[in-house]
């Protein structure tokens, strides 16, 4: 389980800003690489490897994909995009293309960022594009397949989004009554998602769907076993 070796997309976005940070954290990764779009400040530290690479022309850095540990967490909006076509491009393809060149070149596990109600036949263009992106990666022979579907992000972004930051208000209050079948659409901290796509990666095997409770229900886990692990190697015995 050590001395691993994980590619990460989406490093600059809430989700990739944490996986990054819990990856640094952890013994079990020797080497994180960050492929993004343009030159961006991590923490100065010899795990860290940054590609910086065109995304529009996947091919010309097909090569350097190589490793254990795939994190897909690329996104953006249709303001972002500008077009659904293009937002198609990044959502959907983008994502696929990565992991296909990465399992060539023999990357074992990936785990992807999608969404809550994630369907390639719903009317809904945004929900349409993630469903078809999963399809594309569970078509792929990873030895482990971690597909996860946050609900409501909370967290900071580092931008304004006026209409998301009202939905988290909103979500915050009612998340309680939010049960049984109903608890995958409570909010969920991005820390928390990042801590869970880690955990099921170094744990599991074969494909699998988390929806947002069951993520949440490992990120639990997670700080549970890390609190404890701490507590421990901290005490000082009395004398």
């Amino acid at each position: 389980m050590k001395n691993r070796t994980a590619l990460v997309f989406g490093g600059t976005g809430l989700i990739g800003r944490h996986v990054i940070n819990d990856l640094l954290k952890s013994d079990d990764y020797e080497v994180i690489k960050i492929f993004t779009r343009r030159e961006t400040s991590y923490p100065e530290t010899s795990k860290i490897q940054v590609y910086v690479v065109d995304f529009d022309n996947p091919e010309s850095f097909s090569g350097q994909l190589t490793g254990d540990d795939l994190f897909i967490c690329l996104g953006t909006t249709i303001k972002k995009a500008g077009s659904v076509s293009k937002m198609e491009q990044i959502d959907r393809d983008l994502p696929v293309t990565l992991a296909r060149s990465a399992r060539g070149n023999k990357v074992k596990r990936i785990a992807v960022d999608s969404s809550t109600g994630a369907n390639r036949n719903s009317s809904n263009y945004y929900l349409r594009i993630k469903g078809e992106m999963e399809q594309g990666i569970m078509n792929l022979d990873f030895e482990t397949t971690a597909i996860v579907r946050p609900s409501l992000l909370l967290g900071d972004r580092g931008e304004r989004r006026p209409g998301e930051q009202a939905a988290k208000a909103v979500m915050k209050l009612l998340g309680t009554f939010l049960a049984g079948r109903l608890k995958k659409y409570r909010g969920i901290e991005g820390s928390d998602v990042a801590k869970a796509m880690i955990s099921i990666l170094k744990m599991g095997q074969g494909k699998e769907i988390f929806e947002s409770d069951r993520l949440q229900k490992i990120a639990d886990q997670r700080q549970v076993v890390l609190t404890l692990f701490a507590s421990q190697h901290c005490h000082t015995p009395l004398r």
